[in-house]
Formats: structure tokens, C-alpha cells, sequence
């Protein structure tokens, strides 16, 4: 009941909106590494001075105006470059429908086109993330098309779907991120029980390492991680195909363990103002992850916890009794 809760509020529109006025608030500022270009590069140093990478997500979805994908593809562009100049380890994620994928197939494409264009010179991945299904096939094609000119792009294979396997052996090639999934779908197309999605999971897992190029293990499960380990060391994959990602601001002891231990890790990096979906889909996925947040921006000074949950129903309650006002 409380992941419905938070996918219903990681999609409406109108919360959205108003939470870019309140800024990094409700605890998002513990997982949004800042609003600006400036603050997301000293993140980026300060992870890799730890000897972590990073992947950055220029925060922004299902954006149906084409002058609002044109200012985020620029704004992209404007990270590529910063990333360049810095000398930072890290490349760029992003999302289709942020840079035009509901408003034209053949626009998005183009706006895409030229990121990884951009990108390419500067010998940087780019990867384009997974949003809901019914994107699913559209950013397959779009992979498609990009791959006959660029070899810099890849993709996200999600467990939860029942054909992820499938996914999975048509994209072997390619360097893929590897997640369990982080938007609601149905029984039709979808798992439903963590039993069978973190089973689906570590098979996708252990086939890409066995018969793919790069895999990218996204979780922040140990239970997994310490799967993985014992996996690669059975079968003697070597630790450069593959790497453990987890989301900036979570598991930090264990983000820095493992790659004291040697193994490569990348932290996923968002940053900007449009944070609340990705905010509350973060919730949504693992009751675990709001006890993370909550352990994060709790304030020993006046024992009390910044808004997570509570947060994200007092800004509905605020914003309703604006609207009503106006009135």
C-alpha cells in the first residue's frame, strides 16, 4: 500500500510542479547531489577521491512541450561538457521522455542523437535509462538506430518484466545496467512478489556476465552483491566486465567497502530541480529505502525527522490549500 502511495505521487503532475518551488526539501537533498551544474562536479570529485565513478542524471521526465526537451538536452550537453573540462570520472544517464520521446519518436531521437554525438568526442557513455513499459520497445528502437552510428550508448534491462531475459540476449552487446525495477506495472507483464523478481534478477545477472559486454549490477541488496561476488569468482570473470552501482546518498559504508575492495563502482548522480518523481519512486521501491532517508536527515539538534513521507503528504496538503485560496 505505501509503494501505491508513492507512485501515485512520483506522477502528479501538479505536486511536481510545486515541489520545484520548495527545492531540495523532505529529505531529498540527502539523495539529489544539488540543483546546479557547479554542486553536482563537487560531488562527483568527492566520490571519485574515494575511488568511485559515477553515472549523472540531469533530473527530468515526461516532458511533452518541445522547448522544455530542447532546454534539457541543453542542459545535458552543459554537464557533458562540464564533465570534460573538470576531468571528473563519470559519464551521463538519461531519459527519453525527458528530451522529447512523448512529443516525437523521430525529434527525441535527433535530441538524443546529439548527445551522444557530443559525448562520442570526449570518449563518454552515455546510457539511456528505462522508464514504464509502455516506453519500453520506443527506447529499444531508439537504441537501435543510435547503435548504427555510435558504439557509446547502452541501456537499462529491468528484472521485474516477465521477457527481461529476452531483453537481455538481444542486448548482449551492448554495455546494459541491470535493475529490478522502479515503476508500478501490471501482473500481465510484470512480477509482482520480490521472491520471483530478485530470482528473475540474479538470473539476468549471471547470464550478462557469463555471455555479455559490461554489466552494470544496480542494487543496493547485499544478499545479491555477496551472490555476485561468489558468482564472478567461481567462473573467473575478471572485475573489469563488470561493476556494482547503487543511487547516491544510499549505503555509503557499503558503496565505499566495496570499492575499497577493488571492485569497480559507479554511484548513480541526480541532480536539479525536477527531483520529486525520482524522489518518490526512490520510496516507492524498498520500504528500506525510507528508513535510509529517514536515518540520513534525522536532526539530532531538535530530535525530530524532516519530512520523508510526512513531507510528501504536507506538500499535497499545503499545495491544495494554496489552490483553494486562490479560489
Amino acid at each position: 500500500m505505501l509503494k501505491d502511495i508513492f507512485m501515485g505521487l512520483s506522477q502528479n503532475q501538479f505536486l511536481n510542479s510545486t515541489a520545484k518551488k520548495y527545492g531540495l526539501k523532505m529529505g531529498a537533498q540527502s539523495v539529489v547531489a544539488g540543483t546546479n551544474i557547479p554542486e553536482v562536479i563537487k560531488s562527483i570529485k568527492e566520490l571519485n577521491a574515494q575511488g568511485i565513478s559515477c553515472t549523472v542524471d540531469n533530473l527530468g521526465e515526461f516532458v511533452f512541450k518541445e522547448e522544455e526537451a530542447t532546454a534539457a538536452k541543453e542542459q545535458i550537453l552543459n554537464v557533458i561538457e562540464a564533465i570534460h573540462e573538470n576531468q571528473v570520472d563519470a559519464h551521463i544517464s538519461l531519459k527519453p521522455t525527458q528530451v522529447g520521446l512523448d512529443i516525437d519518436y523521430r525529434f527525441c531521437l535527433n535530441n538524443i542523437r546529439e548527445i551522444v554525438h557530443r559525448a562520442s568526442q570526449y570518449d563518454m557513455f552515455i546510457n539511456i535509462d528505462m522508464e514504464d513499459f509502455k516506453h519500453l520497445e520506443l527506447t529499444f528502437n531508439l537504441l537501435d538506430d543510435l547503435s548504427l552510428e555510435y558504439n557509446n550508448v547502452g541501456t537499462v534491462i529491468q528484472a521485474y518484466f516477465h521477457h527481461a531475459l529476452e531483453y537481455v540476449e538481444r542486448y548482449k552487446n551492448f554495455r546494459v545496467r541491470l535493475v529490478k525495477g522502479a515503476y508500478k506495472e501490471s501482473e500481465e507483464i510484470a512480477y509482482q512478489d520480490k521472491k520471483d523478481i530478485d530470482a528473475n534478477y540474479i538470473k539476468l545477472i549471471e547470464w550478462h556476465l557469463l555471455n555479455g559486454k559490461f554489466t552494470s549490477i544496480a542494487t543496493h541488496d547485499h544478499h545479491i552483491i555477496n551472490h555476485v561476488k561468489e558468482f564472478v569468482k567461481q567462473h573467473d570473470i575478471p572485475n573489469e566486465q563488470f561493476e556494482f552501482q547503487m543511487l547516491y546518498g544510499f549505503r555509503k559504508e557499503l558503496q565505499l567497502k566495496l570499492a575499497s575492495e577493488g571492485y569497480n563502482f559507479c554511484t548513480y548522480v541526480p541532480f536539479g530541480n525536477d527531483w520529486y518523481g525520482y524522489f518518490m519512486r526512490r520510496l516507492a521501491e524498498r520500504p528500506q529505502n525510507l528508513n535510509l532517508v529517514a536515518k540520513q536527515v534525522f536532526n539530532k539538534k531538535n530530535n525530530t525527522i524532516i519530512g520523508v513521507a510526512a513531507g510528501a503528504f504536507l506538500l499535497g496538503r499545503v499545495t491544495k490549500a494554496n489552490k483553494k485560496r486562490r479560489k
